[in-house]
């Protein structure tokens, strides 16, 4: 049995309100996310120096080539193995995650061992950044409002990083990011359109939202039915 089958739909901790529609869902790219988030590339690049710098300080203390091998064998040994725990770790991660935007707000579904869902209605999203890498996948950085924030190492790694005071929630290496980013930007847009036109009530506000209120920030655990 796995995480999915307390959900009502995969990704999200409820069924929608009604009227709410869902546009798009998706998951970080593991491999991406395992040599961006997990710097898989930069060990591996630190341990082959290593291993270069104890082949050349045996062979110049005089031993033979094969000796200056055998000593850097377990330096190898122990490269791969840090390499494949931080790619089985970026692995869990990118298979436990799932991006779902709505009309109305985006949600990060996450957690490994403790499923776990943060909503962001789109009136708490101030700006929203791009960047691409190769192969299609870029990240989605959104700066929030005035009186909403997250938590960044709960919701790592699915932050921008090093933001820590400011945390920033981030769809990250996400494939075909580029159409990802279109379906946000017009859900956004639309979004923003309808608040303008949606008529004052009786006491001179606009109307809440049909699960009662504005979705507030925050991690709770993706409980099923």
């Amino acid at each position: 049995m796995s995480e999915f089958d307390f959900e009502p739909v995969p990704g999200l901790p409820e069924n929608l309100p009604e009227g709410e529609q869902l546009r798009w869902q998706g998951a970080p790219k593991w491999g991406a996310l395992a040599v961006r988030a997990f710097y898989v590339r930069t060990v591996a690049i630190y341990f082959g120096l290593l291993i270069v710098f104890r082949i050349g300080y045996v062979i110049a203390a005089g031993e033979s080539a094969k000796a200056a091998l055998l000593s850097g064998l377990w330096l190898l040994l122990l490269c791969l193995m840090a390499v494949g725990i931080l790619a089985l770790m970026a692995w869990a991660f990118a298979r436990s995650t799932i991006y779902s935007i709505t009309d109305r707000r985006l949600v990060i579904r996450f957690g490994v061992a403790l499923p776990m869902a943060v909503n962001i209605p789109f009136k708490a999203i101030q700006s929203v950044g791009l960047r691409r890498y190769e192969g299609g996948v870029g990240d989605l950085p959104m700066v929030l409002g005035d009186g909403h924030s997250v938590n960044f190492l709960i919701l790592w790694p699915n932050v921008r990083p090093w933001r820590f005071l400011d945390a920033q929630p981030m769809l990250r290496c996400v494939p075909d990011i580029d159409r990802v980013a279109a379906i946000l930007a017009d859900a956004l847009r639309e979004a923003a359109a309808a608040e303008q036109d949606a008529p004052a009530d009786a006491t001179g506000g606009t109307p809440r939202d049909d699960a009662g209120g504005s979705p507030q920030l925050g991690a709770a655990p993706a409980t099923g039915r």
